[in-house]
């Protein structure tokens, strides 16, 4: 970046450096929302919850349901988009 250019664009720096940490936030979000062992983890403790009793029928098929679709996600999400197949690559 020459001087001039460097100077003319100064008063976006603070913008820029705004849109960078968007950015950064954004796929560290992202990084957790698919993450597989986390998502795993989800699904072992509503299996508890409900050998507890503390959830019912309804509200462990309906949070599985969640969670299995961003299992499914994140699957794609790691090995690049497959139209939501389990198995192909």
């Amino acid at each position: 970046m020459g001087l001039i250019t460097g100077l003319l664009t100064l008063p976006l720096a603070p913008v820029r450096g705004t849109v960078w940490l968007a950015e950064r936030i954004q796929e560290q979000a992202e990084a957790e929302l698919y993450d597989e062992g986390a998502i795993q983890e989800h699904l072992m403790q509503l299996e508890e919850l409900h050998s507890t009793g503390e959830i019912d029928d309804e509200e462990l098929a309906a949070a599985e349901d969640v969670l299995l679709e961003r299992l499914v996600e994140a699957r794609g999400f790691a090995g690049g988009e497959n139209d939501g197949r389990v198995g192909e690559r």
